[in-house]
């Protein structure tokens, strides 16, 4: 069974990853893949010079993500070409990691950590989703002060995805991130419990 787990931006799921991966959980991290998939002399970054130009590479050749999030956060039709170029190849990269860990460990749930879980193709590969919520009111706080972001930029990035409260409709399970570390922790053991109870199979793969 594969678990997607998701987020806002801010929202802590860098937290909540790292609190199933104490109770023993097996998390394919979306963020790795996506640094993987546009590495110096990759087809990912080689595509992605060809739409956004040479300025988006730092000089050693490796792409600046500074450079390039300041085209697509305010740009949707930038965004959308970006995420063509990498989230294919994100996704079959997951895969292969996926089915490499369950050759070994076939009755065990894998997490998928994706940020971007509901807005492209990633959901429909999952068996159930975890949502990691805050109030957007405090979503923007944390993001805030996290980043240093003024109040403009940190909405800007927020806005480049799906509001966290639709998110939180799409979810089959959802810790509330809005308290303490321990009630946090509390949660995520409840869920983890869970979803080790049961018996679902994987529904496959993307071939």
């Amino acid at each position: 069974m594969i678990i997607g787990l998701t987020g806002g931006i801010a929202s802590g799921k860098s937290t909540v990853t790292d609190m199933l991966r104490g109770f023993g959980a097996y998390v394919v991290d979306a963020d790795v893949w996506a640094r993987k998939v546009v590495e110096p002399k990759s087809d990912g970054l080689r595509e992605i010079v060809e739409v956004f130009g040479s300025d988006i590479l730092e000089p050693d050749g490796s792409l600046s993500r500074p450079k390039l999030g300041q085209i697509i956060f305010t740009n949707r039709e930038a965004r959308a070409k970006l995420n063509a170029i990498t989230h294919p190849r994100v996704r079959a990269g997951m895969n292969q990691e996926t089915q490499f860990y369950l050759e070994t460990h076939p009755d065990e749930p894998v997490i998928w950590d994706v940020p971007l879980l509901f807005e492209g193709e990633t959901h429909k590969l999952v068996d159930q989703t975890i949502v990691v919520y805050v109030n957007p009111n405090l979503q923007l706080e944390r993001l805030m002060a996290r980043n240093g972001y003024s109040r403009e930029e940190a909405e800007a990035r927020i806005s480049s995805q799906m509001p966290i409260d639709e998110k939180k409709k799409l979810a089959t399970y959802v810790i509330d991130n809005s308290g303490t570390l321990t009630e946090t922790r509390e949660q995520v053991r409840k869920v983890w419990q869970t979803i080790r109870g049961q018996n679902s199979k994987d529904r496959g793969f993307l071939s």
